[in-house]
């Protein structure tokens, strides 16, 4: 990540032209993320199609990769871009299109860990995330290639490949982690 040297408000930050353009606002400071690689964006990619596929089914929400969050942050204006923002209709308006950031804090996000991010990051910023009012934040480790929900006032849990995720915000979406964190790929059968 990169990041500026000058502090920049909420304001100057959105009103700039890059200010969607995987950078974040943290401690005032702009912060570049780093392009993801092709494992992060193909297990963000699997995760995406399970929940919207889950959103349009039930109606109830919205799924958007990538979808920088206006949030506070020790008591400082806070945008961070989750990997992943799932927000329901009743935290935001199933016709509520603006352009802008998810202006709510949304129900469930999902981080996945970047090389040069370590766990211990990761899990201060879903405490960061829990403490704005997120409701669940789901870590991912593509290495050991688990799962770790966080939740408030719960214990961390986590699940690795072989086992399955739900979450009560998602009611009846039960994911296989092995469809999520594919090694390989089938040969085409001729």
């Amino acid at each position: 990540m990169t990041s500026s040297k000058t502090k920049f408000s909420l304001q100057e930050f959105l009103a700039m032209p890059h200010s969607g353009d995987r950078s974040e606002l943290i401690d005032g400071e702009i912060i570049t993320k780093v392009s993801p690689k092709y494992k992060h964006a193909s297990v963000q990619g699997r995760f995406f199609r399970f929940i919207d596929d889950w959103c349009t089914q039930e109606q109830c929400g919205r799924v958007c990769p990538e979808w920088s969050v206006v949030l506070q942050r020790q008591e400082l204006d806070w945008v961070p871009v989750p990997d992943l923002t799932y927000v329901s209709y009743e935290r935001l308006a199933s016709d509520w299109e603006e352009d802008l950031p998810c202006p709510v804090p949304p129900e469930l996000v999902i981080e996945i860990i970047s090389p040069g991010q370590t766990f211990g990051e990761m899990t201060q910023k879903a405490t960061d995330y829990l403490r704005a009012g997120v409701s669940h934040v789901w870590v991912v480790d593509n290495q050991a290639q688990s799962i770790t929900v966080f939740g408030a006032n719960e214990f961390p849990q986590t699940f690795w490949v072989n086992d399955t995720i739900s979450d009560a915000l998602l009611p009846e979406l039960v994911i296989a982690l092995s469809d999520i964190f594919v090694t390989k790929r089938p040969s085409n059968a001729n």
